[in-house]
């Protein structure tokens, strides 16, 4: 993996921080603002997802349309997990459990399914993980401000999401051929038909939750398919147990922007946290 790759996964990498904390931003129903970045983001994606289909590097065949949709439902599930875990809960604690666990259960799928044999190291990989989640989440029965259990919890949701793309993602762009950003937009446009009719059953509060959110849906719609295009793009040369390490540096910044912009505390032991999840996920790559 060349120098330039990894500037790129590290770019995806601050970008996704940025866009999560503008999703933390999100007031009101989180149905629809899902489904208004991601229109918006189809429609910013669509010039760079027709281009390899224009000049021919990119069939709109069937394996493209399959693909495009088992990784639309299973986006549908992280965005909307997601949104309710940041609706609830502290960015500080849901960001770096989600990012944490998704790791660890793309591992531990591949033992599962894959026929991988678990030895001692892989677990102890998998505990330093799980470590830096407890102390990112502190003492979870105190009840205190952010309710670190139910933080956790929709954040080993989310990671159980993340963890179900991220395997079908890399499998589709690899051993389809498929074009990054042709794959990513039919995705996002997928993704949007797919909640419109969720949207258009709340079509009297739409005007509302757009004057509302405009800024973070923006922010979203740009940041959010840079980030995963940029990602996408690197993992058809590069392994995806050394991009996912890499990309995951953004928990590091997320608690960081979380600390900063939502004045969420105890930053010292989330940072702490943060660094220990993020050298779990590093370690998990070896």
């Amino acid at each position: 993996m060349g120098t330039a790759e990894i500037a790129l996964v590290l770019v995806a990498a601050v970008a996704h921080a940025i866009w999560n904390t503008a999703a933390k931003y999100q007031r009101g129903d989180s149905v629809l603002f899902v489904w208004a970045y991601t229109c918006a983001a189809t429609l910013l994606c669509l010039p760079l997802g027709l281009a390899p289909v224009l000049d021919g590097s990119q069939p709109l065949d069937r394996g493209l349309l399959v693909a495009a949709l088992v990784s639309a439902g299973l986006h549908i599930i992280y965005s909307l997990t997601l949104q309710g875990g940041y609706d609830r809960f502290d960015m500080g604690v849901v960001y770096p459990v989600a990012r944490g666990t998704g790791p660890v259960l793309s591992m531990i799928v591949a033992i599962a399914l894959l026929g991988e044999q678990p030895h001692a190291v892989e677990v102890g990989r998998a505990i330093i993980v799980v470590a830096g989640i407890c102390v990112v989440a502190g003492n979870p029965f105190s009840g205190g401000p952010g309710r670190s259990m139910g933080g956790v919890l929709w954040g080993a949701a989310t990671g159980a999401a993340i963890a179900g793309y991220t395997l079908w993602d890399s499998w589709s762009v690899r051993h389809l051929d498929l074009a990054a950003t042709t794959y990513f937009t039919g995705t996002y446009l997928i993704q949007s038909l797919l909640l419109t009719p969720r949207a258009l059953r709340r079509r009297a509060q739409i005007p509302r939750s757009l004057r509302t959110n405009w800024t973070p849906i923006l922010m979203v719609a740009v940041f959010s398919p840079l980030a995963y295009i940029l990602v996408l793009d690197v993992m058809k040369t590069a392994p995806v147990s050394i991009v996912a390490p890499l990309r995951e540096s953004s928990i590091v910044i997320g608690s960081l922007l979380a600390w900063k912009l939502f004045g969420e505390g105890h930053l010292a032991r989330r940072l702490v946290g943060a660094v220990i999840v993020l050298a779990g996920i590093a370690v998990i790559s070896l």
